[in-house]
């Protein structure tokens, strides 16, 4: 029997490097989707000003800048994070649990000493972007990429991160096995009839609802659409379908 579930959130990308084109985006979109995803083009671009405009218009920011480095350095990254009030931000997974765990640990001291609510903290398992034979070449460990995410995702469960960043092919175990209560990030989302541009592990938002993912992450088909609001709503009608089946 299908358990029934939320309808995942959905976050729009904002894939682009220009902040006038990044702010009219949010203004657009509001009206559908209230989650915007502001990654490394795009802040290497403009800088934190671009989290504090887009929060301006109402926007809930992910901040998808994967910190990976020794535990303390990305503390401290964690921390600079959490003063922009973002809603939400990225670490690799790779890092290691002690990395994990500093991050999870300055992220809650810096909103307590803030008096603000904590940004969720999720890490990264395998790209979207890479199949088995990536990792082997990259990793020299044979095996699913299945595998390599859910030892990820169970290694940051135990460092006290809030979840994971997983495509739809790993998220029902995820929830199977660490819980409802762990959050899963699905990037890779591409509506029916889509194409897959130069991701390998995609699905329909459809199939991620019933996974359990619990954020939709979408970029080009929101931002390159003729009609990005129009776009985003298609997107949320077909997750509304999804629940009624």
């Amino acid at each position: 029997m299908n358990v029934r579930r939320a309808a995942p959130a959905v976050i729009a990308a904002l894939d682009v490097e220009e902040r006038g084109r990044a702010l009219a985006l949010v203004r657009e979109l509001s009206p559908a989707v209230s989650w915007f995803k502001i990654g490394s083009r795009l802040f290497t671009a403009e800088g934190p000003s671009i989290v504090e405009g887009a929060k301006g218009l109402g926007a809930s920011i992910f901040l998808d800048l994967k910190f990976h480095d020794i535990p303390q350095t990305v503390a401290g990254s964690v921390r600079a994070a959490s003063t922009l009030g973002v809603s939400m931000m990225t670490v690799h997974t790779s890092g290691g649990v002690e990395m994990m765990r500093a991050a999870a640990g300055a992220a809650a001291e810096e909103s307590a000493r803030r008096g603000t609510a904590r940004p969720i903290i999720v890490g990264v398992t395998v790209l979207t972007s890479l199949s088995a034979g990536d990792l082997e070449r990259i990793l020299g460990v044979p095996g699913a990429v299945r595998d390599h995410v859910l030892r990820r995702a169970a290694l940051a469960r135990e460092a006290g991160i809030d979840g994971v960043v997983a495509s739809v092919e790993e998220a029902r175990e995820i929830k199977r096995e660490l819980g409802d209560s762990f959050a899963v990030v699905t990037p890779g989302i591409r509506p029916a009839g889509a194409g897959a541009g130069d991701q390998k592990r995609i699905a329909t938002p459809r199939a991620a609802r019933e996974a359990g993912s619990d954020y939709l992450v979408v970029g080009r088909p929101i931002i390159d659409a003729p009609s990005p609001v129009e776009a985003a709503r298609a997107i949320l009608r077909e997750l509304e379908e999804a629940g009624a089946a």
